[in-house]
C-alpha cells in the first residue's frame, strides 16, 4: 500500500513539472528575445504568442502546451500495474486520478516552477490532459469553440463558451455521463475556465478586448492597411521634422 501510495505522489509530481515548462516563456526569449509576459496581455500563452509574435510562434506553444496534458494524463494508466488498483471494482478511481494529473499539469502552467510561478491560463494544457481522458467530447468543444470564434473573432469567448458546453455535453454522454468523478471533472473545468478569463470578461465588457481574425474579411484588411499607411506617414514626417531641425541648427552654426 505504501509503495502505492508512493507511485501515485510520484507521477502526480511529474505532472506537475510537465505542466511547468514554460514553452511560450522560452521560445519567447530563445527566438524572440522577448518575455512574453511583458507584453500583449502579459500571458504566457498561445493567444498572447499568436497576438504578439504571430503563428509560426503560436502553433509550438500550442502544441507542446498540449502535449504536456495529454502526457501527464496518459502516464496515469501506470497505475492499472499497480496491484491495488489492479482489483478496483470500477474505473472510478481511475479516473479521479486521471483529474488529479491534470490538475497538477495545469497548476503548474498556471504557476509553473521553472518561470517564477508566472504563467499561463492553461487552456491548452487542459485540452490536451481532456483528449487523453475522453476525445469524442473535445471534439464537440472544438467544434462550439470554432463556430464561436468565427463568428465573434474573440479566442477568450470561444474558450469560456466552449469551456460551459463541456458538462452539459458530459452529462448527455452515454459513455460518462454516469460517472459522477467525470460529471464534477467538467463542472470544474467550466468554472475553472470562466476564473481564468475573468480579466478576459472585464475586457470584453470594456470592448477593449483583441479580436482574432483565421480569415481576414477584406475591410479588416483595407482598415489595416489605411492603419499602417498613416503610421508610415506619422513616422516620414517626424523623420522630416528632425532632418529639417537638424539644418536649421547647422545654418545657425
Amino acid at each position: 500500500m505504501i509503495l502505492t501510495y508512493y507511485i501515485v505522489t510520484t507521477l502526480l509530481v511529474i505532472a506537475y513539472l510537465l505542466g511547468s515548462i514554460p514553452s511560450a516563456v522560452w521560445i519567447g526569449k530563445r527566438y524572440y528575445g522577448i518575455d512574453i509576459r511583458e507584453h500583449g496581455s502579459k500571458n504566457a500563452g498561445t493567444t498572447n504568442m499568436l497576438r504578439v509574435l504571430g503563428r509560426r510562434a503560436a502553433i509550438p506553444v500550442f502544441a507542446l502546451d498540449f502535449l504536456k496534458g495529454f502526457v501527464a494524463v496518459t502516464i496515469i494508466d501506470l497505475v492499472k500495474y499497480d496491484e491495488v488498483f489492479a482489483n478496483a471494482p470500477n474505473e472510478n478511481w481511475f479516473y479521479i486520478l486521471r483529474f488529479a494529473a491534470l490538475f497538477c499539469a495545469v497548476l503548474g502552467h498556471i504557476f509553473p516552477i521553472f518561470a517564477g510561478f508566472r504563467g499561463g491560463k492553461g487552456v491548452a494544457t487542459l485540452v490536451g490532459g481532456v483528449v487523453a481522458v475522453n476525445a469524442p467530447l473535445v471534439l464537440l468543444c472544438a467544434g462550439v469553440w470554432l463556430i464561436v470564434l468565427m463568428i465573434s473573432h474573440y479566442v477568450s469567448l470561444a474558450s469560456m463558451i466552449a469551456g460551459v458546453c463541456y458538462p452539459i455535453f458530459t452529462l448527455t454522454s452515454p459513455k460518462v455521463g454516469h460517472l459522477p468523478p467525470f460529471i464534477v471533472f467538467s463542472l470544474v473545468v467550466a468554472v475553472l475556465l470562466i476564473y481564468t478569463h475573468r480579466k478576459n470578461i472585464k475586457r470584453l465588457k470594456e470592448g477593449t478586448e483583441s479580436k482574432i481574425y483565421i480569415w481576414k474579411p477584406r475591410k479588416v484588411r483595407i482598415e489595416e492597411q489605411e492603419r499602417k499607411a498613416r503610421e508610415n506617414e506619422t513616422f516620414e514626417e517626424a523623420v522630416e521634422e528632425l532632418v529639417e531641425e537638424f539644418r536649421e541648427d547647422n545654418k545657425e552654426e
